[in-house]
This record gives structure tokens, sequence and C-alpha cells, in this order.
């Protein structure tokens, strides 16, 4: 396992007491990143609560797109294996859903369970892209975005607005299905686009049944959403600086509080690849990354220590998308690879021996 301190390689010993030194001088220290196993985010955790930190992981835009409405007015969702087993018409918003293996399954396999058995599935997308290996019909998205789209869909499904547009044949087809599901990506379609298409869900719901599948980011921040949970009671953003979990979404956005200079130190957990911050070695900072990763240089923060890479060269628990679960992956070649929780509780423990306590 490599380490660097102010660019030059170190044992793993000084890097730790480099990091303790630093983040036991610093006012205002925030956990960044957290894309990392859960044994990980629990440790950071424990080191915010010792720092009194606040946290704030890179999946923020995505996970608060979706708690946000949630709070609101709740959700109706449905899980992959229900999707596959049992939805007749598949509605396929924006462009995230097309990347992976999902809609390709939803495509191959007709409905098996429930009223819809032996039938056929129809898929349907709204502002994704013209994809000529899966059929499908699409319809396209306004130029205000899928917000925009999903209002004029609602309206036309509610009848408020009629006529022969394509989004008034988009809502028949959605009102024919037996079991329906709409698959999109939280942070693509944005905060007040959930809030709409919940609200459609809600309303074909008087008549049908009708769910939605929510695809997690890549960066466990489902995982941080539970382990938060359980945790605090809260969600991911969250401060200790007054002796007690807070949560904020604005005020322990990490990215706004290095930008208005609030924040006087940072530590960026990464164990598992996620995109580097703009602010990233702007202030004294501590990197927990993947070995093998691009901040492992040793040029993009103060301090470096590389570490094991969960489901590579060391176990962890991950959030697992087919499944919808926290579950533990196996690495594919174990080494003695020193792990991202190891490395922050060997940072707190320094920290508690050097007197610093919330």
């Amino acid at each position: 396992m490599a380490a660097w301190v102010k660019g030059g390689a170190a044992d793993v010993d000084a890097a730790v007491e480099a990091a303790a030194d630093l983040l036991a001088a610093s006012r205002v220290p925030v956990l960044a990143g957290l894309s990392a196993e859960v044994s990980a985010l629990r440790a950071a955790y424990r080191l915010a609560e010792t720092l009194g930190a606040s946290l704030d992981p890179v999946s923020g835009p995505s996970v608060y797109a979706e708690l946000g409405a949630l709070s609101a007015g709740g959700a109706m969702t449905t899980t992959r294996a229900e999707t596959i087993g049992r939805a007749d018409v598949v509605l396929i918003l924006g462009n995230r859903p097309w990347d992976g293996d999902l809609i390709a399954e939803i495509a191959e396999a007709a409905p098996s369970r429930g009223r819809a058995a032996g039938g056929e599935r129809a898929l349907l997308s709204l502002g994704g892209p013209q994809n000529g290996a899966t059929r499908h019909v699409a319809y396209a998205a306004e130029a205000g975005g899928l917000a925009v789209s999903l209002g004029h869909l609602r309206a036309f499904a509610k009848g408020h607005l009629a006529g022969e547009a394509a989004y008034a044949d988009l809502a028949r087809r959605l009102y024919a299905a037996q079991y329906g599901v709409v698959v999109y990506d939280p942070e693509e379609v944005g905060e007040l686009g959930v809030e709409m298409l919940q609200g459609l869900i809600r309303d074909l719901n008087e008549s049908t049944r009708f769910f939605a599948l929510t695809l997690a980011d890549p960066f466990q921040g489902r995982a941080a959403v539970q382990l938060s949970a359980w945790t605090t009671g809260q969600a991911p953003r969250v401060g200790f600086g007054r002796h007690q979990p807070e949560h904020d979404p604005w005020r322990f956005d990490s990215a706004r509080q290095i930008a208005a200079g609030e924040a006087d130190a940072a530590l960026w957990l990464a164990s598992l690849p996620a995109p580097r911050p703009a602010w990233l070695g702007s202030l004294p900072t501590v990197a927990i990354v993947g070995e093998g990763s691009p901040e492992a240089a040793g040029e993009t923060a103060e301090i470096v220590i590389t570490v094991g890479v969960p489901g590579q060269n060391v176990g962890g628990a991950l959030w697992n998308e087919r499944r919808g679960v926290i579950a533990y992956t196996e690495p594919n070649a174990a080494t003695d690879a020193q792990t991202a929780a190891g490395v922050l509780a060997r940072i707190r423990d320094r920290l508690i021996e050097k007197g610093v306590s919330c």
C-alpha cells in the first residue's frame, strides 16, 4: 500500500500521523466522497463524530433528488425482479437507464407472473436515445427537459390537456397497462421531475397498477443512505459540529462549504472510483483512495493513502443493484492490502490519543 505526504513517498504510519495532525488542526473539517464499502462508511461516521465534522457523499445530487420527492409525497416503487416478472408496460426515462444491461434484460423477457403473464411487453421511452437494438416506441422530450415533459404528460394523463399530441398517445398507453413500471435515474430527472413523476404514478394507480424502478447511483449512495439512517436517524448530509447529528442538505453540501470558505480541511474517501471534485487540493486535504485511482499519484492532496478496492483485492459490503440490497462482495483476487475502514480507524485512534474529541 502506497502513501504520500506533501508529494513525497511515505510509509503508512507516517501518513496516518500526518493525517491526524492535519485534521486535528482544523476547525471545520468535511468528510466527502464516501464512495466506499459499508465498513469504511461506518468508520467515516465515527471519525466525523470525533472531529465534529460534516459528511457529504459524492452521490448527493442523486440521493437528494430522490429523497426530496420522497419526503414531499412518498413514492410507489418496485424491484428489478418484479419488473422483469410482471410488467407489461415499461416506460424508460432519459438516457441513463440505457447504459447498463437492465433494458436489454427487460426487452428479452416476457411477463411470467401476475395478470400480464404470457402477454407481450411494451417498451416505451421518453427523452431517451433512438436505440435501434431494442424495439420500443420513442417519444421526444420537450425543450425544457424531462421535468417539463413529465409535467405535460401528467396533464394529458389527467385530462387537463387534450388532443392528438404524442403525449396523449403515451398517456393512453400508460393507462392501458396491467402492471406498469417507469425506469429512471433520479439525478438525470432531477428533484422537480421526480416529484412530478411520482404524482403521475399516483394518478395512474387510481385505475391501474404502476410503479417506479429507480436506478442507484454508481457511488454507493444507497448504502450511504441506509448506513446514515441507522447510525444517525438522518440522511447522509449530516454535521456533528454541535455534539449531535444535524441534517441539512444545503448547509452540509461540501462543494458549497468549501466555495464559501466555511471548511478549512477535508478528507476525501473513495476506495471505489468516484469523480474527482473540483475543490480537491484547494484546501488541506487527506485523500484515502483505492489503489490505481487517479488520486493515487500523491499530487491531488496534501496526504494520500491508497487502500484496497472492495470487490477487487479486498472484500466488502456494497450496494447490489441487481438485488436492491447491501450484500457482501468477495474480492476477485485477495491481497494483504489495508482497508479504508482500517486506515480511518487508525486516524481516529490517533486523534483520540491527541485529545481531539467533539
